[in-house]
């Protein structure tokens, strides 16, 4: 039985902007699954790809805020985890411990830099964060025996930062 164009393009649009599963629509639109698998499928022969205007759409307004956060979040545990193996690491010397954070801090500041422009609220804690890589870089120039200690208020005082910034 065919249906009308409409009731298709409904179909499309929960999927895409409403995020619903295949089932959900298969409901909504009083059709069967299999049905609503071949339009589907038809759509991504004639270019139309529901997958990825889905993805799209999740990425723009609130999507891509939460795009973002979810890398910085990603990003912000392995930074903590490799910066408390760089500290416990007895093997690793002074100098390179530091040289180690400031790579970590400069990594940091990049994604920082990165996660801004997808969220600009997050723009206060990349200056924030760009500081603190300056300081890292700093401390390795000129107080590498220093950077232990370092180190050690780095890891609490960006979670500091990012309380008071994100």
């Amino acid at each position: 039985m065919a249906h009308p164009q409409e009731k298709i393009s409904a179909a499309r649009g929960a999927y895409v902007y409403e995020a619903l599963t295949m089932d959900a629509i298969a409901r909504k639109c009083n059709v069967s699954a299999g049905t609503l698998a071949r339009w589907k499928k038809a759509a991504l022969a004639d270019g139309d790809d529901w997958d990825r205007a889905r993805a799209a759409a999740r990425l723009s307004g609130q999507g891509a805020e939460a795009v973002t956060q979810a890398v910085l979040e990603d990003f912000v545990l392995l930074f903590q985890s490799t910066l408390t193996e760089v500290k416990a690491d007895k093997q690793i010397k002074a100098l390179a411990k530091a040289e180690v954070i400031s790579r970590l801090s400069d990594a940091y500041n990049k994604t920082m830099s990165a996660v801004a422009k997808g969220n600009p609220k997050l723009n206060k804690l990349a200056v924030a964060m760009e500081v603190l890589q300056a300081l890292a870089e700093f401390v390795r120039q000129h107080y590498p025996k220093h950077a232990n200690a370092f180190g050690e208020i780095l890891e609490p005082f960006g979670e500091e930062i990012a309380k008071s910034y994100g």
